[in-house]
């Protein structure tokens, strides 16, 4: 994690999105605060890192409707996402067939990182060379079951996650409770809000988990004041309300 690494100025890092299911509104709440408090952080990251729901972070701000577009699908049906009849990631992958660019393979190699699960050996492998158009979105919707929040050990990563654990950017549950375990390459600290989260990663969750990643970014970018030392500048790209066709 990054936290530790960021005394110096001018010294590389990255992000890392880790998998969420549908609690992926968390981590578009925090790219909303970043944009609008400190937007230089996604401009100067080297590396985006995302794996499974993550990996369509990098990309929030063009696939909002994408996204809501799906989850109103998910919504029709009793099972959500788990029903036969919510084909989600269909949804998301014809939206992004029409809205980037052609070139945007070539865009994407060398910054964005997407962790994979090679089907013949269960094996974690990590993508940020892209051939087309095709093979990145292709990419996008693979997702990571052996890497849930991917990295590396040679950089500073800023992790951001809908699952408090030992990570930069996160929900920080009770104190008081300091048991965590490790799943996936990520840190996940065992507790009740947890769980419950879990179970929402699986279905559509309420407008409110936008909210709560908008926070824990801002109380991320207040320990690191270097970088929340300018006033707020809304930023016209992402709008909050847009991304919300339902007010529960």
């Amino acid at each position: 994690m990054a936290e530790a690494d960021r005394n110096g100025t001018g010294t590389p890092f990255s992000l890392s999105f880790s998998g969420s299911g549908f609690l992926a509104l968390y981590q578009i709440g925090v790219v909303q605060s970043l944009l609008e408090l400190a937007p230089e952080i996604l401009k100067s990251a080297s590396k985006v890192y995302g794996a499974s729901a993550g990996s369509l972070i990098a990309a929030a701000v063009d696939l909002k409707e994408s996204f809501h577009e799906a989850v109103r699908d998910a919504r029709k049906t009793i099972l959500g996402p788990l029903s036969p009849g919510c084909n989600m990631l269909c949804t998301i992958q014809k939206r992004l067939y029409k809205m980037l660019p052609e070139n945007s393979h070539q865009v994407a190699s060398g910054r964005l990182h997407i962790s994979l699960t090679r089907v013949m050996d269960g094996q974690n492998v990590m993508v940020s060379e892209f051939s087309s158009k095709e093979d990145l979105i292709q990419r996008y919707v693979d997702g990571g079951f052996t890497n849930l929040q991917p990295c590396s050990d040679l950089e500073a990563v800023i992790t951001v996650s809908p699952f408090t654990g030992e990570l930069d950017i996160c929900p920080r549950d009770c104190p008081a409770i300091f048991y965590s375990f490790q799943i996936f390459n990520s840190s996940i600290q065992i507790s009740v809000e947890n769980l419950c989260r879990i179970s929402y990663a699986l279905f559509p969750p309420s407008y409110l988990f936008f909210f709560r990643g908008y926070q824990d970014a801002v109380l991320f970018l207040r320990r690191n004041s270097k970088w929340y030392s300018e006033p707020v500048k809304r930023q016209e790209a992402f709008s909050v309300w847009h991304c919300f066709p339902y007010r529960e």
